[in-house]
């Protein structure tokens, strides 16, 4: 009950103000099959564009928060579908490898290191998964790890509540080694007293945005940018519903189109449901690559 409680309090929200009308902004992604009357949080894309998978508690799958798939077919997502990995417990933060090779994601099922763990499947030519591989006790602890993403030089980012950070959850960092991953170090200049969750890089790994808890217990997207070895102070990303008293998170790249992000959040509208996915301009990276 105590993970299933953390995990709701991490993806429902407040209501917040309108969706502006902005050049930055390209609407709901997927309405009535991304996004639904359920809850919907942190899509994937596969680098061909042709599939997208994401978090829902829609009714329909194995249990809980599962992980689902849409296909492209004349330009629209269709025929949404739960993936083979899913369990009776959660599954939630889908990210695909750009080389496409894998799906990484988080889930509390049993067998894990601790509360929620990372995982990756393996995804065959056709599109199907293999079986679900921990990612080991290098990067799991006995806390939770949410939100895997990697860096095209393998880098994995992701966050999580174990200590060593500078209290709640922190963001985290581990090298590729071999084929896994080193000892995870905190990502100094970012991490504060705050929660700092569910983060992706941007341009490489030059950048990334994330997610900081704010006071009205749901979250706002924060960039920052690598300078000199050193993350530079974060900025409010430019969106218009991105506000205090609101609750967005989960922005990813869209790997076919790498000039835009997909982001998770509430708003009046366009709005299918409680959190609902949408599309927007991604900003510009213009850090450099020292913060490895």
């Amino acid at each position: 009950m105590r993970t299933r409680r953390l995990l709701l309090a991490l993806t429902l929200s407040l209501p917040f103000s309108p969706v502006a009308s902005a050049l930055s902004e390209f609407g709901i992604e997927g309405m009535g099959v991304v996004s639904t009357r359920a809850d919907e949080i942190r899509a994937t894309l596969s680098a061909d564009g042709q599939r997208i998978i994401w978090a829902s508690n829609r009714e329909g799958g194995a249990g809980g928060w599962d992980l689902w798939q849409a296909t492209l077919q004349d330009k629209r997502w269709m025929e949404p579908q739960p993936l083979a990995v899913n369990s009776a417990a959660d599954e939630v933060d889908p990210f695909l490898s750009t080389d496409g090779r894998w799906l990484y994601f988080a889930s509390n099922r049993k067998g894990g290191h601790g509360g929620f763990d990372l995982y990756r499947a393996a995804v065959a030519a056709d599109g199907s998964l293999g079986r679900p591989q921990n990612l080991g006790p290098a990067v799991n602890g006995r806390q939770d790890e949410r939100s895997p993403a990697l860096a095209d030089d393998g880098r994995l980012l992701f966050s999580s509540n174990r200590g060593g950070g500078s209290g709640g959850w922190d963001l985290w960092r581990a090298a590729a080694a071999g084929e896994g991953f080193a000892a995870p170090v905190a990502l100094a200049g970012i991490n504060t007293a705050a929660d700092e969750l569910d983060a992706s890089w941007l341009g490489g790994g030059r950048g990334l945005v994330f997610a900081r808890a704010n006071a009205s217990g749901g979250g706002q997207l924060w960039l920052s940018q690598c300078r000199q070895g050193q993350w530079g102070e974060a900025t409010l990303l430019g969106l218009s519903f991105n506000s205090a008293d609101g609750d967005t998170r989960g922005a990813a790249i869209d790997a076919n189109k790498p000039g835009e992000l997909v982001v998770s959040g509430k708003a009046r509208s366009p709005k299918a449901g409680g959190m609902d996915l949408y599309r927007m301009k991604a900003p510009l990276v213009d850090g450099d690559d020292s913060c490895r």
